[in-house]
Order: C-alpha cells, then sequence, then structure tokens
C-alpha cells in the first residue's frame, strides 16, 4: 500500500478511535488458505511484507499492491498500520492467504481518504503474508545431515566451497549453484559475505546439509539485492558443505597399513610406481589409477607431480597404503585442472606403493640358504639349471618355473635372462637359495614386456639345481690342465701322421672323462667335437695333419685356438 494511505491510516484512524470510545463491529477474518507448515506467526512488533488487493463490498478495486509490483512492508501492532490490517493480519503464517474485511470505523471512518476511499466505507483486503522477521531475530540454523564422522568444522579465515539453493520466506527461488553448476567458493569471516552467512556456515562439516535462515537486517536490508532480492527481505539457504581449508594448511598422511618389514623408505630421487584413488573432500572420486589398470609412475622431489604429493609421497615404505589430503594450494589452486578438478579443491588420495628405486640401485641379492659344502659357485659360461618364481614387489606373481615340466636352463653370461637376473644366478653353488631384487634398469626397462609392467621392481625367488661349467667366448673345449706336449702325437692314436674325425672324436671324449677338459656344456658332445674338428682341418680332407696344427695360435679368423 502505498505510503499515503499509511500516513492517513495513522491520522484517522487516531480522530476516530478518540470520538467513538464505545464498542463497535470488528474485523471478519477469512482465512481461505493456511500452509501446512507455519513455523511463525505474526505478532506484535513483528516487520512483515504482504500483497494485498484492496476492494469495496462491491467488488470495485482501489488499490493493489500486486499492480505496483513490489510489496508492502510495514510493523505490526504499533499503530503504522491501518487498524484493521493490524488486527486482521495476527497470527498470520507466510504463504497464508486471508480475506480481510474492516469496517469504516477500524479504516478510514467517516471522513474517508481523499477522492479514493468515500466516508464510512467497508473494505476488504486480500492477503498473502510473504515475509515476517523481528529486529530481535538471530540467524536460524536447521541441520538437516550430518556426516557421523566430522574431523574439522569451518571457522572464520577458512576457505570453503559450497551448493546453496536460495530462496525468499515464501519459498520464491532468487538463486541457486546448482543451476550455475559450480559452487561457490569464499573466505568465510572476512567480510566476504553477508553477516548471516558468515555466521550459519560457522560450525558446519564436510557433507554437511543445512538450512540457514537469515533476517533481512543480517543480509541484504533496506535496500535490498537488484530485482531479485527485495528490501527488508529474510533468505532461506539450503546448504551443502563441499570442501573445507584453511590457507594454512599443510598436507596431512594417514597411514593407514605400514608392512612390518620396511628395509628402505623413500627418498627424493626415488622413482615410485603406486596406485590410487582421487576423491574430493566430500568423497566425490575424480580420478582412479585402478580403473586404468596402470599404476602411476614417476620420480619423487623432482617436481613431477603436484608439490602436496611430492611431499606426502617421502618416506613411504614398499607395499604401503596412505590417505593424503592436500589444500589446494599445493594440489591444483585456484585454477583447477581441466575439467576434472575445480579451482581451490582439496584433494584425497588412497594410494597403495607398489615399489620404488632409484636409478643408481643394484641388484640386491639375499641367500635364504646355502648348503654347507660350497666349494663350486656359478660363474659366467656356466650352464645352470635352476627354479625360481618371478613377482612384483606387492607379492603379484608373474612367471614361475613350475609351469613346466623342467627347471629354467641358461648359460650365465650369454644375454640369454635379463641383466639383473644374470648377476643375481653369479656365484651360487647347488643347492643355494636367494632372494634377488633386481630394479628395471637391470630388468625390463621403462617398457617392460611380456606381461611385466614398465619401470617395474622385479623379485626372484632362485634356487640352484645344476651347475656345468663353461668354457669362455669362441671356445668349444678348455684344458683344465696342461694340454700334452705332443698334442698331435697324442690324437694320433694308431701313429700314422694322420687323425680322422674318429679318432680325434675319442681323443677329445677321452680328455673330458679323465677330467683333463671341458666342452661347451648344453650342446650335443658330438656337435661341438666335429665343429671343433672341422676348424683343425684346413684343407677340408676330412684328416688332420701335423701342419695344419702349426698356425698361429691368434690367427682367430682361421682357426679355433682349443687344443
Amino acid at each position: 500500500m502505498e505510503g499515503k494511505f499509511a500516513l492517513v491510516f495513522l491520522c484517522l484512524t487516531g480522530v476516530y478511535v478518540g470520538c467513538n470510545p464505545s464498542p463497535l463491529e470488528d474485523v471478519v477474518i477469512d482465512r481461505y488458505y493456511i500452509p501446512r507448515v507455519c513455523p511463525r506467526e505474526v505478532q506484535t512488533g513483528d516487520f512483515i511484507r504482504y500483497h494485498y488487493n484492496g476492494t469495496f463490498t462491491d467488488g470495485k478495486k482501489f488499490d493493489s499492491s500486486h499492480d505496483r509490483g513490489p510489496a508492502f512492508i510495514g510493523q505490526v501492532g504499533l499503530g503504522r498500520l491501518l487498524t484493521g490490517i493490524d488486527r486482521g493480519i495476527q497470527g498470520m503464517c507466510v504463504n497464508e492467504r486471508r480475506k480481510v474485511t474492516v469496517p469504516p470505523h477500524l479504516a478510514y471512518g467517516t471522513l474517508g481518504a481523499g477522492n479514493v476511499i468515500p466516508p464510512d466505507a467497508t473494505l476488504v483486503f486480500d492477503l498473502i503474508l510473504l515475509d515476517i522477521w523481528n529486529p530481535d531475530d538471530k540467524v536460524e540454523i536447521l541441520t538437516v545431515s550430518k556426516p557421523q564422522a566430522c574431523r574439522r568444522t569451518v571457522e572464520a579465515t577458512d576457505f570453503i566451497r559450497y551448493h546453496y539453493n536460495g530462496t525468499l520466506l515464501d519459498g520464491t527461488p532468487f538463486d541457486s549453484s546448482y543451476m550455475k553448476k559450480q559452487t561457490y567458493d569464499t573466505y568465510v569471516g572476512q567480510g566476504e559475505l553477508i553477516k548471516g552467512m558468515d555466521e550459519g556456515l560457522l560450525g558446519m562439516c564436510v557433507g554437511e546439509k543445512r538450512i540457514i535462515t537469515i533476517p533481512p537486517f543480517l543480509a541484504y536490508g533496506e535496500k535490498g539485492y537488484g530485482t531479485v532480492i527485495p528490501p527488508q527481505a529474510s533468505l532461506v539457504f539450503d546448504v551443502l558443505l563441499v570442501d573445507l581449508h584453511n590457507p594454512k594448511d599443510d598436507v596431512t598422511v594417514e597411514n593407514q597399513e605400514v608392512p612390518e618389514a620396511c628395509t628402505r623408505k623413500l627418498v627424493v630421487g626415488d622413482f615410485i610406481r603406486y596406485h590410487y584413488n582421487g576423491t574430493f573432500l566430500d568423497g566425490t572420486p575424480f580420478d582412479s589409477s585402478y580403473q586404468r589398470n596402470s599404476t602411476y609412475n614417476t620420480y619423487v622431489g623432482m617436481g613431477y607431480v603436484i608439490a602436496g604429493m611430492d611431499k606426502a609421497l617421502q618416506g613411504v615404505c614398499i607395499g604401503e597404503r596412505r590417505r593424503i589430503t592436500m589444500p589446494p594450494h599445493l594440489a591444483y589452486g585456484e585454477n583447477g585442472n581441466g575439467g576434472s578438478i575445480p579451482g581451490s579443491a582439496v584433494l584425497v588420495f588412497d594410494i597403495h606403493v607398489i615399489d620404488f628405486h632409484n636409478p643408481s640401485d643394484q641388484v640386491d641379492i639375499r641367500i635364504t640358504h646355502k648348503p654347507e659344502e660350497c666349494n663350486l659357485t656359478t660363474t659366467t659360461h656356466d650352464l645352470i639349471q635352476y627354479r625360481y618364481n618371478c613377482s612384483l614387489l606387492d607379492g603379484t606373481l608373474l612367471y614361475s618355473s613350475d609351469d613346466y615340466d623342467k627347471p629354467q636352463e641358461t648359460v650365465l653370461g650369454a644375454n640369454r635372462v635379463i641383466e639383473g637376473l644374470d648377476m643375481g644366478l653369479q656365484g651360487m653353488c647347488v643347492g643355494e637359495r636367494r632372494v634377488v631384487i633386481v630394479p628395471p634398469h637391470l630388468a625390463h626397462g621403462e617398457s617392460g614386456g611380456g606381461g611385466v609392467p614398465g619401470s617395474a621392481v622385479l623379485l626372484f625367488e632362485l634356487e640352484l639345481i645344476d651347475l656345468q661349467k663353461g668354457v669362455p667366448d669362441g671356445f668349444n673345449f678348455v684344458w683344465l690342465n696342461e694340454s700334452p706336449k705332443q698334442i698331435f702325437q697324442a690324437m694320433d692314436m694308431n701313429n700314422d701322421s694322420e687323425v680322422p674325425l674318429e679318432e680325434f672324436s675319442t681323443f677329445i671324449k677321452i680328455q673330458v672323462a679323465e677330467g683333463k677338459g671341458r666342452l661347451r656344456p648344453g650342446q650335443d658332445p658330438d656337435v661341438i667335437i666335429k665343429d671343433m674338428f672341422t676348424n683343425q682341418d684346413q684343407n677340408s680332407d676330412g684328416k688332420i695333419v701335423p701342419d695344419e696344427l702349426k698356425l698361429k695360435v691368434d690367427d682367430v679368423e682361421v682357426r679355433h685356438d682349443e687344443l
């Protein structure tokens, strides 16, 4: 209702009541719509905001707040409203609709109001209450839900991210972060919010939902806010706290599982492979290495990962599980990371350390069993048989010799196995058992291969089954003692000055049987001996004569010098 009417209400009501002190007819109230929920009713001293249509008893309209736009604002019971309205609006609920019929002596009496209201007019007001508040009101907080675990609550100077739906007291929406598809991000208690919201957010937990009702003088007051929030409007915010941190926060680490045996802890410069699940503080996932079925592999302390992760990974053990919580200034900061991580987001990583190593690491050999007698040990060129299990450091079995009919066989130093395993098999005696840990640069490297992940540290459980001493590269036979001084005469068993293949083969086999010499292991002796014979039979006539044994020993392009 316009200000001039409100003024007339005051003046004429006083005059009329003074002249007519006798009891008269009261207002008639028709409550034709009552909300199901009515947390508060209008009382004397309350401020109210309402719309109305004013008509005479014949239905002719004389005034309407709807036609003007803004709702009417006034205080109840202190003579600042038309007396009939003061009485007719008492006990009303927000969103309630009433038809209040006001007799003349509680309206404009015998004088009327200018050319609009004639004398002795009965007035009918169709009212809808939009808002109600009192100068003594405080911020009202209703906790809708709260997580069972709440390790930290909002304090002044904290930075928070929250979602909200904002409505007026009558339920009219005016704003929503959900509609904008982004949280509202701000500091608390530093004047960046309206006073009521600054107060209403204190003490919240991440994941908590609250309904915060703010009276106008702790919101936008008499001016309102643009065309969205009218003057003297109470505000209701349905709030969900998504994130919380303080600019002084550091990375926090919770050790969820630490292996009993931890012979080494990760240091700066190490290369690590780990699995992780990444979530926001409210539990919403944003990334997972498990879903990609691939570990995250990186150097630590060298700026290859976000600062918080670089810091939090230091000191981990192989097999350890940690929960790492990092504030945004140690993660992706105010800008976030693409569409997956919003700005100013606190990140939580649940990590499982698979393995780590340093580029300077060598093969780690741990002897678990050694026979009492260990006189003969493996070395380069030896032919060996061994059993093995090959695993990742998290216990994942990759390969096992038990899957085959016989033990694995190899020649050491012949590049038949990865370099680290070759090193780990050196110096073993038959019956010895070892655990050998091989860093990736001595295994399958960054690319991996054959079912082995890239940059994987390998663990071998080894047992040596058999050992045949070998011969150097380029040789088929070596003497274990001094060779005969007259070697041709020793080979020429029938003294006919020529040695055919059969005679040569008999001679070599006698030397091996008597322990005077050794053939290359792992191959057919007859094939090896024939190769040796061919190397000596320079003219390929099927026999060796004395002159064919007198060639230069270092003339390796012409002959082998086994003999």
